[in-house]
């Protein structure tokens, strides 16, 4: 078995079988729900006649090397709808989501020694093909992520390829926990989510909302360099809007519910995408307006079910990174080039150098010619080889109305995330009938993509914060420098620093407190500032500035010459 993203989940999802059926042979009484993979490993959700605990890990590890051991295959099992319900006689859970299973589409179970589940797979062939994993945690989850249900068992794991692997993926989970976004945003006072308020909702707190501002800054002027223009949108639109878009006909279960406004139903929005549309069509567009490229900071609302809420990572409203590109198909090859360029340029500006692509191409039920998805395809393709990204295929994976491409970096510590998404649409254009006006005097329909740098600002922030472990470069920490006077005698030399450094545009605070100087220098290092200015009577006397860094080196020199030195730091990006 290779490397490649689908054999990882292939071998994660069926060691997730394989603890699934230790737990039936430890404990019989076992209602299953589902067990799928994750990026570092799986997860399988369980109701047990006991509550575990990371005691009861050792056990279950042990049963699985047993099953692991026993080398057994992957039976692929196809039945009838009335064959499956009764295999799952008496599995309450297993029964719901087989009533998921749209009529007509294939039923099928998985057989692995004397375990049988209801899945779609695929799966490794035999057992013994599973070298490396380990049980790491166990939560509660709400059966369907919804607080009404039952709650289960979630039992996490990581899977890998050998026990090495499992080693470094220890480590990096391990890593992950010291830079858990929660854990560090409480520490920096950077946001905080309130049940008073609601589930997913976030609050920005002056030092989160500060380096938000900062990243909103540069990607505007990013955006004008690269011509773009910018638009503001409304947060509702009427029914009819979103009928049109088919939001009502295939996202309505994640939109909120609609608010009665003269007689009409207003939905407040989940996307971006119709509202740019109704701007495009306000005017009649010839071929020599495009391409128009529009982008948005548009702030749009999703119910997502409370058991996948996780921090900033996964919220009901965010801020997307949102644009729309209209094309003519002459023009759309350079533009993908230079959306892909102008892309990877943002990625890096942020710190991540190191890019990577998944292609989805065309499904057996598509809109739009063929030959337009070939052109976008190709597009694609070609872009991604003109800046040498490697990408993986996902053949068949794209959505109904056009190919994509979605651009993962990795972070500090090896884990991969998805940012950006360059996506054809040939439904929308048709189901808004646009137009332009080509060469010939005739009516065209232009090229739509849809584009994401970031993603959402809320779910990047979330990211940088774990990237950074808090240790933001000085271009993008809250308080570049903390003042620090070492007695009251100080405060008001300290004053008269922090107002010089404000007049050159660095980002201060000064700590009033009466606190000794180590309490001072602990509480800036928690805050992760970059750079601390101590102030004693040596310093007010000379009229200079003990600079320390976060890292704990500390020079005396003239304000001046400080300064100069964070004015050069404060301008490198990436």
């Amino acid at each position: 078995m290779g490397d490649s993203a689908l054999d990882l989940e292939r071998l994660r999802h069926s060691t997730a079988h394989v603890m699934a059926a230790a737990l039936c042979r430890l404990y019989g009484d076992v209602q299953l729900d589902i067990g799928p993979a994750t990026d570092g490993g799986f997860y399988y959700d369980v109701d047990l006649p006991k509550r575990l605990t990371p005691e009861d890990f050792p056990a279950i590890e042990a049963e699985m090397a047993k099953i692991i051991a026993e080398k057994s295959p992957f039976e692929r099992l196809e039945v009838s709808r009335d064959e499956a319900a009764e295999m799952l006689a008496g599995q309450t859970f297993k029964l719901e989501r087989l009533s998921d299973i749209p009529e007509g589409e294939p039923i099928t179970f998985y057989r692995c020694a004397d375990f049988l589940d209801l899945c779609r797979g695929p799966h490794v062939e035999n057992t013994g093909d599973i070298r490396g994993f380990k049980l790491t945690s166990v939560a509660g989850s709400y059966f369907r992520g919804h607080e009404t249900n039952p709650m289960l068992q979630r039992i996490y794991g990581i899977a890998a390829q050998s026990p090495k692997q499992v080693k470094v993926l220890l480590k990096q989970l391990e890593e992950a926990q010291k830079r858990d976004h929660r854990k560090i945003g409480k520490e920096m006072d950077l946001f905080s989510i309130q049940e008073d308020v609601g589930p997913g909702l976030v609050h920005w707190h002056p030092r989160g909302a500060r380096i938000r501002s900062i990243i909103e800054d540069f990607w505007r002027r990013e955006h004008y360099r690269s011509g773009y223009e910018l638009l503001y949108s409304p947060h509702i639109g009427r029914a009819e809007l979103w009928a049109t878009s088919g939001h009502l006909d295939f996202y309505k279960e994640n939109m909120y519910a609609p608010m009665d406004v003269d007689g009409h139903d207003y939905f407040v929005k989940p996307m971006n995408c119709p509202f740019h549309i109704q701007v495009y069509k306000s005017h009649k567009r010839s071929y020599r307006d495009l391409p128009l490229r529009w982008a948005e900071l548009g702030t749009v609302y999703r119910y997502e079910k409370s058991g996948v809420l996780h921090g900033l990572l996964r919220v009901r409203g965010f801020t997307q990174d949102d644009a729309h590109i209209f094309c003519t198909p002459e023009k759309i090859q350079d533009e993908v080039k230079t959306t892909v360029t102008f892309a990877l340029n943002m990625l890096k500006a942020f710190g991540f150098d190191n890019v990577t692509a998944y292609l989805s191409t065309r499904p057996d039920k598509a809109v739009g010619e063929e030959a337009r998805w070939d052109q976008a395809t190709t597009s694609l393709k070609d872009a991604l080889t003109s800046e040498s990204i490697a990408y993986e295929v996902d053949a068949g994976g794209g959505a109904f109305y056009g190919p994509k491409i979605d651009l993962k970096i990795k972070d500090a510590i090896g884990r991969e995330w998805q940012m950006g998404t360059i996506q054809f649409d040939f439904n929308l254009p048709e189901q808004f009938d646009l137009k332009y006006t080509g060469e010939d005097g005739c009516d065209h329909r232009p090229y739509m993509v849809h584009r994401a740098l970031l993603g959402s600002i809320e779910r990047f922030f979330g990211v940088l914060v774990e990237h950074y472990g808090g240790k933001f470069p000085m271009w993008l920490a809250p308080e570049q420098i903390k003042v620090l006077p070492i007695t009251d005698d100080q405060l008001e030399y300290a004053d008269q620093i922090a107002a010089q450094l404000r007049e050159q545009d660095f980002r201060v605070a000064v700590d009033r407190r009466s606190e000794r100087i180590g309490a001072k220098i602990r509480l800036a290092r928690n805050e992760r500032v970059p750079y601390m200015m101590i102030l004693g009577g040596n310093e007010q006397e000379s009229q200079t500035v003990a600079l320390r860094g976060r890292d704990g080196e500390q020079t005396t020199m003239a304000l001046d010459a400080a300064m100069a030195q964070l004015r050069r730091e404060s301008e490198q990006q990436g």
